[in-house]
């Protein structure tokens, strides 16, 4: 599993209530949310990170 880090993130308040309520719809974590948003945008994009062969 990929190595995570920590950083703050800072939201206004409105919008992180839609996130967290839609992180309540799809059965997710606030934080989890947030990642699948980021990944889902990354990869709608073609910027989703290379993934690592294994050592």
């Amino acid at each position: 599993m990929a190595k995570k880090k920590a950083f703050a993130l800072r939201l206004n308040e409105d919008m992180l209530k839609a996130i967290e309520k839609w992180a309540a719809d799809e059965f997710r974590s606030t934080n989890g949310q947030i990642e699948w948003m980021l990944m889902q945008y990354l990869k709608d994009h073609k910027r989703q990170p290379n993934k690592k062969e294994k050592e």
